[in-house]
């Protein structure tokens, strides 16, 4: 009988281990947390976080000038329970801005769970349209 092909047996237990303790990874790579939606046209940066049960004092939010970071933290349940699919315990993302801001104007909501973020763009960022004359 050939035991060539259980050698690396260990190894491989060991690795399905590890992933299975990491409930957020996704075909080997790790998931980030929360999940954003980022679009973008002519006038406004929208980012949108999936962040159902937390409350609006569980969320901050800083503007710089090339970062937005949305941290948090999604409170545990109290009580029992069989499965917990939904993750816990303090999050930060952070968001890279490829634009100029302008920061007085930037309105965030939250509505069913999703925080939303429209961040004007600086006026000198938007595209603007220039009239050819001719001769």
């Amino acid at each position: 009988m050939d035991f060539g092909s259980f050698y690396d047996f260990p190894h491989l237990l060991d690795r399905m281990m590890g992933e299975m303790a990491q409930p957020y990874t996704t075909g080997g790579r790790q998931v980030a947390f929360p999940p954003l939606y980022i679009g973008e046209d002519d006038k406004v940066l929208v980012v949108r976080a999936l962040i159902p049960g937390v409350g609006l004092d569980d969320v901050e939010l800083t503007l710089t000038d090339k970062t937005l970071v949305l941290k948090g933290e999604i409170k545990p349940v109290k009580g029992k329970y069989y499965r917990q699919e939904r993750p816990t315990g303090p999050f930060q993302r952070v968001v890279r801005l490829n634009v100029p801001i302008s920061g007085e104007h930037v309105r965030a909501t939250m509505r069913d769970g999703v925080l939303e973020i429209i961040l004007p763009k600086s006026a000198t960022a938007r595209p603007q349209t220039i009239h050819i004359e001719s001769r």
